[in-house]
């Protein structure tokens, strides 16, 4: 780390860079942006100290924190990281609420084919349901009964309400 190459932090602020340079192993030269940016954000005597401050072995790990948080709050001002995490919340619920739709269409699907299984049990002498008898013959009874009539308004509802959680955060644009 010779004063011939100063890294990228020392070359923004026009200073020598000294061989034991707390910015050199972590704002190479060539990538002049990382610090520009960490610097704009946080100021690069709160980083030296924050880097001080820290374990050699953790210093790398601060490095890419502080990058991300000062670009996110480049982003979003006003947020920052937090509003890329509830973005990212967000995102989570909604596939959620996909798989849960999804897994409701699975059941759907079986309870439509169920009633080939009792077919195979040959040892029962009525022909209606025992529903004393079988939890999973009441179950499925129940099941079609009430909610497939309702199924297919509860996958309207589960993709309206889908587009309503994406509404209040309007960044897609930004985190994608």
């Amino acid at each position: 780390m010779g004063g011939n190459s100063p890294c990228a932090s020392c070359k923004l602020l026009r200073r020598r860079c000294a061989k034991d340079c707390v910015f050199a192993p972590y704002f190479p030269s060539d990538d002049p942006h990382k610090f520009a940016i960490v610097h704009k954000v946080f100021g690069a005597s709160n980083v030296s100290k924050m880097l001080q401050e820290l374990p050699i072995h953790q210093r790398a790990d601060a490095v890419s924190s502080l990058v991300f948080e000062a670009n996110a709050r480049v982003r979003d001002p006003v947020y920052g990281c937090v509003g890329a995490i509830s973005y990212l919340q967000n995102q989570v619920s909604q596939l959620q609420m996909q798989l849960a739709v999804a897994q409701a269409e699975i059941l759907c699907i079986q309870m439509q084919q169920e009633p080939a299984l009792p077919t195979n049990t040959h040892h029962h002498h009525h022909h209606h349901l025992q529903i004393d008898h079988h939890h999973s013959d009441e179950k499925s009874l129940l099941f079609q009964t009430s909610n497939l009539n309702n199924l297919p308004q509860y996958l309207n509802f589960a993709s309206s309400a889908s587009n309503v959680i994406q509404d209040p955060l309007k960044r897609e644009s930004l985190w994608t």
